[in-house]
């Protein structure tokens, strides 16, 4: 059968963003008669067709899919909302429920950690405003401003604070009610009570039926029953001191995860809404989402870089710490790479923007942040489990409490009715289901604000049980670039010998050509004229200069040259047995010298590896395909406990394999591009320098934003902290729970004292969560 392929520019939702629309546009042009298989390239808005010709022609198949990509995108419309009110991982299960049975309504994922809902829904089937209406009726809000729904107005404040303003009438009321009381006024004392749980539990009970008609039965149910309970039996002031304390507790709960939730709006607003681009020959103030790629812009001293780009002109220094967490301003010249968000602290800098506002380093971070607060850590997938069977036995527990047990064993007034009504407010496992989300979402902002992005619960949680870590080479543990470490002149002084060879190789664009200019430079030598350059690629590069040839190149082809090594064999072969790189220079076929070239071990890094032994890892190990002299070399410097040398990329991932399967989990630290394989081969994959790098940020599972290994043992600390606080709030709600509860069905207990113990369980466990967000002090800063 005849084939042929088209590849063809396409429409596609939301820049590509929409996994499920781009799934959706390959089935509908796979249903085209005539094409055999479709790949969708969203990074370059590009469908790639393979059809039979026979069946179909050029034109008829370009128009097709074309034609399809403007369908869905005009169809199926995405929606972003940042809501307000949500104070329990419940919140989110009946959000989703409610708003995904909205008819057109497709797909709706409700992040907690971020109080933020995803919604993707039918154009013309529904609406913005019928998803709003329908959140406002689960007592929710949103915050801002939202397309095709209405404007924010005076009634927004009610909408932010209407939960904050119940609370405080329920409280005031129930004051005047005991006042009352103590006064003799008995029934305006009462009327006092039953107004306060009319006001407290109002928005309870709006949340209580909306839960009911989902089939769920949550916390606000609960409550609710207790109430009107207590009411129910004569206990006002019982009643309205259980409405109030929820209503109180919630409140606050309220108040302290929008803490955590402020560690990604802090970054969101790191970079500047508007930027100054040189147009026309003049500078305009323009949203940043209108200037485009190619453009440049000007920034000034002390103002915020709005957008990815690189010096066009000017220098200064600028602190990035908010993208690759380097506590000292870096010094910036022309050709010199900047990152939205960060701040220019000193001279004007005229910068080439390189990147739309939606791909900036900035914008990735945080969609990468949002999505990895939203990815459920393994221990919180069984809290959430595990509330939600726990919590219908708990309300089948009360019932046999309220009626089986009076019967079975009768006695006098209404006291397992109370107990019943207790049990279902001190059993609710509300404070075990926050436990983990509030602290893992704290842990994974204050991790992206040190330019650490963890991209999960999951991994967070793995990276706490590692015990070996495997570290690529050069570029890792080394900086990448050779220098020239020892020089061996023969006949001549260093300098001249350096100057010479810096004559030939200033020509020449190859890195270790490079490391010889530097070197000539760091001395502060004077070249030599040269004429006659020519690069022999492998081998090295000549010139003529005052006359003779002058070569510079590696000790084979000085060698094949006619070149007599025989004066500086025994420096030769230590610097080879050293893993050492050497250039000899020669003038005709006589040796001037030696010089020896090795990538350096990256500053700062010996003390970021015994970091990582003092956090708990056991094993470090080098996988490099660099020669046995050169990894050893780095392995002594650093004191590796393995070195495995000359691997190509799939060995490596054998490597990696071999020693998960010996010593458990593992995690690889490389580049994020070389090192992809292994990267992913591991239990995590660590990406070093991902600030620019979007193939580090996509497949890292955890990338370190700066160059800079001394974050690796912060990220393993890190996690090892959160995964601690995980488990006291796991023990710690437990603990409560049994402890009320026992203390219910043996005893007895108010109440108003179940509340308080279920609602200050819950507080505890956030704020315990909270402390993860403590940043430590800032480091120096350059003036």
């Amino acid at each position: 059968m005849e084939t042929r392929v088209l590849q063809m520019p396409v429409t596609l939702p939301e820049n590509g963003q929409c996994a499920r629309c781009l799934d959706r546009l390959k089935d509908a042009v796979l249903q085209i008669a005539g094409v055999e298989t479709v790949r969708v390239d969203p990074e370059e808005s590009q469908v790639t067709l393979v059809y039979d010709p026979n069946l179909l022609a050029l034109e008829e198949v370009r128009r097709r899919a074309e034609r399809i990509g403007v369908e869905i995108c005009e169809t199926i419309q995405h929606e972003k909302l940042d809501l307000m009110g949500m104070d329990c991982p419940d919140c989110a299960l009946k959000i989703e429920k409610a708003v995904g049975r909205l008819p057109g309504v497709l797909s709706v994922e409700v992040n907690f950690a971020a109080a933020r809902m995803f919604v993707e829904y039918r154009a013309g089937q529904v609406g913005v405003p019928d998803i709003v209406k329908r959140l406002e009726g689960l007592g929710y809000g949103i915050e801002g401003p939202v397309r095709g729904a209405r404007a924010a107005g005076p009634g927004e404040w009610w909408r932010r604070h209407k939960v904050t303003v119940s609370t405080a009438a329920s409280g005031a009321l129930l004051l005047a009610g005991y006042l009352a009381g103590a006064w003799g006024l008995g029934v305006p004392g009462r009327v006092l009570f039953a107004a306060s749980i009319l006001c407290g539990a109002y928005y309870m009970a709006r949340g209580a039926v909306s839960a009911l008609l989902l089939g769920a039965f949550d916390t606000n149910f609960l409550m609710l029953v207790a109430a009107v309970g207590a009411a129910a039996l004569g206990q006002w002031a019982e009643g309205a001191m259980v409405v109030f304390l929820y209503s109180l507790g919630n409140a606050l709960e309220s108040l302290t995860t929008e803490k955590t939730r402020a560690s990604i709006h802090a970054l969101m607003r790191l970079a500047p809404p508007t930027a100054q681009v040189l147009r026309d020959g003049g500078e305009l103030e323009v949203p940043v989402e209108t200037v485009l790629p190619g453009e440049v812009i000007r920034v000034k001293p002390g103002a915020a870089v709005p957008l990815d780009g690189v010096v066009h002109r000017g220098q200064s220094w600028v602190n990035q710490a908010p993208i690759t967490g380097e506590a000292v301003p870096v010094s910036v010249a022309e050709g010199s790479q900047l990152f939205a968000g960060s701040l220019n602290q000193e001279g004007s800098l005229e910068v080439r923007v390189a990147k739309g506002y939606k791909d900036t380093a900035l914008a990735r971070i945080v969609h990468l942040v949002e999505e990895a607060q939203a990815q459920k850590a393994p221990v919180q997938r069984f809290t959430e489990t595990f509330g939600r069977i726990y919590t219908p036995a708990v309300i089948v527990l009360a019932v046999l409490c309220a009626v089986v047990v009076p019967w079975a064993f009768p006695s006098p007034g209404h006291s397992w009715i109370q107990r019943a009504l207790t049990l279902l407010v001190v059993a609710c496992p509300c404070a075990l289901v926050i436990s983990t989300p509030v602290a893992v979402a704290a842990a994974i902002g204050r991790a992206a604000r040190q330019g650490v992005l963890i991209k999960g619960g999951a991994h967070l949680e793995a990276l706490s049980g590692i015990s070996v870590v495997a570290f690529d080479k050069t570029g890792t543990l080394t900086r990448g670039t050779p220098v020239v470490t020892e020089v061996r002149p023969l006949g001549v002084s260093a300098e001249e010998l350096v100057a010479l060879a810096a004559t030939v190789e200033h020509h020449s664009e190859h890195p270790l050509a490079d490391a010889v200019v530097r070197e000539a430079r760091r001395r502060e030598v004077t070249l030599f004229e040269a004429q006659a350059f020519r690069a022999l690629p492998g081998m090295g590069a000549e010139a003529r200069v005052s006359g003779a040839l002058l070569r510079v190149g590696s000790p084979e082809y000085l060698r094949g040259a006619g070149v007599g090594l025989s004066g500086a064999s025994e420096e030769l072969n230590t610097w080879r047995d050293l893993g050492r790189t050497v250039v000899g220079v020669a003038r005709e076929d006589r040796l001037l010298g030696l010089l020896a070239l090795e990538d350096e071990v990256r500053e700062g890094a010996a003390e970021a590896l015994a970091g990582l032994r003092r956090v708990g890892v056991s094993r470090l190990v080098m996988l490099t395909g660099d020669s046995e002299g050169a990894a050893h070399r780095v392995a002594q410097a650093l004191g590796l406990d393995e070195v495995r040398h000359g691997l190509l990329p799939e060995q490596k991932v054998d490597a990696v394999r071999e020693l998960t399967a010996r010593y458990g989990r593992v995690a690889m630290v490389g580049d994020g591009v070389n090192d992809a394989p292994a990267l992913a081969a591991a239990t995590v994959g660590v990406a070093m320098g991902a600030a620019g790098t979007d193939t580090a940020l996509e497949t890292a599972d955890i990338a370190l934003m700066g160059d800079d290994l001394a974050q690796l043992p912060e990220a393993f600390s890190l996690s090892r902290k959160a995964l601690r606080v995980v488990r006291q709030n796991v023990v710690f709600a437990l603990l409560v729970v049994a402890l009320l509860v026992g203390t219910t069905l043996i005893r007895g207990l108010r109440l108003s004292l179940g509340v308080a113990g279920h609602e200050g369980s819950a507080l505890l466990v956030i704020l315990n969560g909270m402390r993860l967000l403590r940043l430590p002090a800032p480091g120096p800063v350059r003036s």
